[in-house]
């Protein structure tokens, strides 16, 4: 469950938590990312926008995408 700022969207405080875990190591670079399942899961969010979420990631240059092979920390 995430608990931020509730005035931004669920999908940007998503990336916000794993942007931080990308920072701190938690995910180091080359890492795979879990899917939007888990993802969604975890933050009690529905699975496209955990999607969204990483797909902002990637835009922003954080991670790369491998279709078939997963999200890897860039």
């Amino acid at each position: 469950m995430i608990s931020m700022d509730a005035a931004l969207p669920p999908w940007r405080r998503v990336a916000m938590v794993l942007e931080r875990r990308i920072a701190d190591g938690t995910y180091p670079k080359g890492s795979r990312l879990p899917g939007a399942v888990p993802l969604s899961h975890e933050f009690n969010v529905a699975p496209s926008t955990a999607a969204k979420a990483v797909r902002d990631l990637k835009e922003r240059g954080l991670v790369t995408a491998s279709p078939g092979w997963g999200t890897f920390v860039a």
